[in-house]
């Protein structure tokens, strides 16, 4: 299976600049590589992505009030396909520390498994 992977916002705060510090830390903790600097989602992703997962309600009405009439993408809830059964992936941008950085990767990690097992 071939994939490509992506993050987009749907409001404007942080449009580009780089991720939190606490964010590229846990994403060093397990070696993953990440240069990105924070985007609007765009029309063309509707048509160029399979899926968009939003991270919470608001991100899923945000989506889907921003998803053109030509959308062929899937808007789908990420926490959705936690086994943990923790819907939502809340933003730990303003937690002290770095432990919700660690949580919600861990729940993205969780969520994208079973998600990926579902479709393969």
């Amino acid at each position: 299976m071939s994939t490509q992977v992506d993050s987009a916002a749907t409001g404007e705060w942080h449009i580009g600049k780089e991720p939190d510090e606490r964010a590229i830390q846990c994403m060093r903790d397990h070696r993953v590589e990440m240069d990105h600097r924070a985007r609007l989602v765009r029309s063309s992703d509707f048509r160029h992505f399979q899926y968009i997962f939003g991270m919470d309600e608001d991100n899923m009405s945000d989506l889907r009030d921003l998803a053109p009439s030509d959308s062929t993408a899937q808007i789908k809830l990420l926490g959705s396909y936690d086994p943990e059964g923790k819907k939502v992936i809340r933003d730990p941008y303003y937690d002290e520390g770095s432990q919700g950085f660690e949580e919600v990767y861990r729940q993205c990690l969780r969520s994208c498994q079973a998600f990926l097992d579902e479709v393969s």
